[in-house]
């Protein structure tokens, strides 16, 4: 083929739509692949998909995402976190195909105050970032020319997200209550993407830790959404112990960029900067529809 391959796992997905889009747009053939087209659990299924198409990379942004129902769902998170990245990894390998598996925050406890680098000891405290990590081991077992892209509190603009919730919650209810003793770093969407494309262009595998710029509790980024979206709604901060969820969450899950930096990569630019252009973005959607 004249134009370099690439496949996207969860091609329907909140990520994996902007990396279809981003991918295309950088002149390469593309193919955005949904459960239907794909079904990662099964292996045979995958390599005889995958095989057919022979890509130079996969994107995998397919993934069971539900946190707190992952507590009672654990078979099924770990069948499609672990066990169907772990087929990936197996067909990539066979192919020669680049792989990039998007990981999560989740992997680490958030017991400290120090933002976490890639090389630090992990230890999820929940069923979806145990099986997560399950997929980051067999990536890393099964494959040799890998990116595992650690991402965190990602929002854009295609399926739900704390953005959207919060925008949606500020028409509804004149005061909110919303967590401030967890503190991440939140990531718009197309910055992940933008700097996952860039990898793809280079040969320098290993994990890396992509998010945006900054970190702030999730009370700080719900008052920054209605800042910049102009929303005047009463923002109320409570405690974790207050907002009980079946899934533990890390208190503090911040990311350093360092192998970013090391690597050469565009720094990401700041979460906040970030909200600002997503907002500008959604209201310029709105306008057009």
């Amino acid at each position: 083929m004249d134009k370099r391959t690439i496949v996207v796992t969860g091609a329907q997905g909140q990520l994996g739509h902007d990396m279809v889009e981003l991918l295309q747009a950088l002149g390469f053939e593309v193919f955005g692949l949904g459960r239907q087209e794909l079904d990662i659990t099964d292996l045979e299924r995958c390599a005889a998909v995958l095989t057919a198409i022979n890509p130079e990379a996969i994107v995998h942004t397919a993934a069971y995402t539900q946190v707190d129902a992952a507590e009672t769902d654990s078979e099924e998170a770990f069948r499609v976190n672990a066990f169907g990245t772990r087929n990936l990894a197996i067909v990539a390998e066979r192919l020669g195909a680049k792989l990039v598996y998007v990981s999560t925050d989740y992997v680490f406890g958030g017991q400290g105050t120090l933002p976490y680098a890639e090389d630090q000891a992990t230890q999820p405290i929940n069923v979806y970032g145990s099986s997560k990590l399950a997929g980051e081991t067999y990536v890393q077992e099964h494959c040799s020319r890998f990116f595992i892209a650690r991402t965190s509190w990602v929002y854009g603009m295609h399926g739900n997200n704390f953005v959207k919730t919060m925008l949606k919650l500020a028409q509804e209810r004149p005061v909110l209550s919303v967590v401030s003793d967890q503190i991440g770093c939140p990531t718009y969407s197309r910055d992940l993407a933008a700097c996952i494309a860039e990898m793809l262009d280079t040969e320098k595998y290993g994990i890396y830790h992509v998010s945006n710029a900054g970190s702030c509790s999730w009370y700080e980024f719900a008052q920054a959404i209605f800042e910049s979206a102009g929303v005047s709604v009463q923002v109320v901060p409570v405690t974790t112990e207050q907002f009980p969820r079946p899934a533990k969450r890390p208190a503090y899950s911040v990311f350093t960029h360092r192998a970013l930096a090391r690597n050469g990569f565009e720094p990401m630019r700041h979460w906040r900067l970030a909200l600002d252009v997503f907002m500008l973005e959604m209201a310029a959607v709105k306008e057009r529809s």
